[in-house]
């Protein structure tokens, strides 16, 4: 199995969006790439811990490779707006695609350069190694499933 982790907004759609993505195994949300150890939700809302709300993704590359994840990841963001998606603003809500695996930096730069092609300015999304990963609290998991009419800023009929 391999795993990766991204930020694009809010991490609740993130999550509903790939957990229905055949191949994706597991998917859990939580904190990224941020300066504050184990934060809780409220500190990365109102707190400058520079953590990113991301999902991390766990799948199986015999079903879905990362070139085909992460063109399922650019129809969910804007990857030109800085700390924003949708109506969420903020740098917790910027996009980001942080991997575990240095083999993967390839796929990732040629999946972002032919998205690039898409957009007249430039993509400002974070293309990082994690660097730190905190699970957030467990009301957060599966939000969307606990909550089906919960807040989503995604179009999670974009699945296909």
């Amino acid at each position: 199995m391999k795993e990766i982790v991204l930020a694009a907004g809010c991490f609740w759609g993130v999550e509903a969006y790939f957990s229905k993505v055949k191949g994706v195994v597991e998917t859990e949300v939580g904190y990224a790439n941020g300066n504050t150890e184990n934060p809780t939700y409220d500190e990365v809302c109102h707190m400058n811990t520079g953590h990113a709300e991301a999902c991390y993704i766990k799948y199986d590359e015999n079903v879905i490779s990362l070139t085909e994840l992460l063109k399922k990841y650019w129809k969910i963001v804007d990857p030109t707006v800085l700390n924003r998606q949708g109506p969420d603003t903020g740098a917790q809500y910027r996009t980001g695609v942080y991997y575990m695996d240095e083999k993967d930096i390839t796929v990732i730069k040629e999946s972002l350069q032919e998205e690039q092609k898409q957009y007249n300015k430039d993509i400002v999304t974070e293309v990082k190694p994690l660097e730190n990963y905190y699970k957030a609290e467990e009301v957060h998991q599966n939000y969307l499933k606990k909550n089906p009419r919960g807040y989503c800023h995604i179009d999670l009929s974009q699945i296909n």
